[in-house]
């Protein structure tokens, strides 16, 4: 069945208030019909198989049916902190995040950041994470941060119970594989530079707010490869334990 995130105001008792955009999508695109079947979820954790009603005011509205029992999220909680990469390339970095099943995205801006991001580019990335989580069968929608200067993340991060990992090259860091083993920890921050990687002050500002060198391997991966690798060794590690 397709599957549509709708927002939990929208739902009232066992009904959903669907919008304009919601009944386009599911008339005009997937062609559905009143008595048809889809799987809603509310972004949160929670799904439900749900069915097209007819409603006075509008084609139609839908009706929870039935909750579903079905977890596809990691068992750790993930941020990738990821500095904005040239061009159109966060794009395929939000939507492959999202599928590998990342909680949180944090774009920065680093020394080597050529993009300054409009806040229209801001709402494309958050249409993007909701469809991949729609696709990749999620239970939650990923949030999706504004992005900040990675002095300024830096400096948020405080005294988060989370182990922090920040990917560099040509170094003698150990492999992340080897961080995340035998078992990870429930929190992981993941940092991931631009194209040219950190400078080296800005690994030093790092280490010192508590993130840990890694490596990703021998090879020197472009910026938008990066995340996927590191993010697949923890759905990896999360998931055949």
């Amino acid at each position: 069945m397709q599957r549509l995130v709708v927002d939990p105001h929208q739902i009232h008792a066992r009904q959903v208030v669907l919008t304009a955009e919601q009944r386009h999508y599911l008339g005009r695109v997937l062609r559905l019909r009143v008595g048809d079947r889809f799987i809603a979820l509310d972004g949160k954790g929670q799904s439900w198989v749900a069915k097209l009603v007819k409603a006075e005011a509008s084609p139609f509205e839908a009706e929870l049916l039935e909750a579903i029992a079905l977890n596809t999220e990691l068992s750790v909680a993930v941020t990738l902190t990821m500095a904005l990469p040239k061009g159109s390339g966060f794009d395929e970095v939000v939507r492959q995040a999202t599928e590998l099943g990342v909680t949180c995205i944090a774009p920065v801006i680093s020394d080597r950041t050529l993009l300054h991001p409009s806040s229209q580019k801001l709402e494309r990335w958050q249409r993007i994470v909701q469809e991949a989580a729609e696709q990749s069968e999620r239970q939650i929608v990923p949030t999706l941060l504004e992005p900040v200067p990675f002095s300024t993340h830096l400096r948020n991060m405080g005294d988060r119970p989370s182990s922090h990992y920040l990917c560099v090259t040509r170094s003698s860091a150990p492999h992340l594989l080897t961080r995340l083993m035998p078992e990870p920890s429930r929190s992981i921050t993941i940092a991931i530079g631009p194209e040219g990687g950190w400078t080296e002050p800005e690994i030093e500002q790092a280490i010192a707010a508590s993130y840990q060198p890694v490596s990703l391997g021998s090879r020197i991966l472009r910026a938008v490869t990066a995340p996927v690798v590191a993010l697949s060794l923890v759905a990896a590690v999360c998931e055949t334990q």
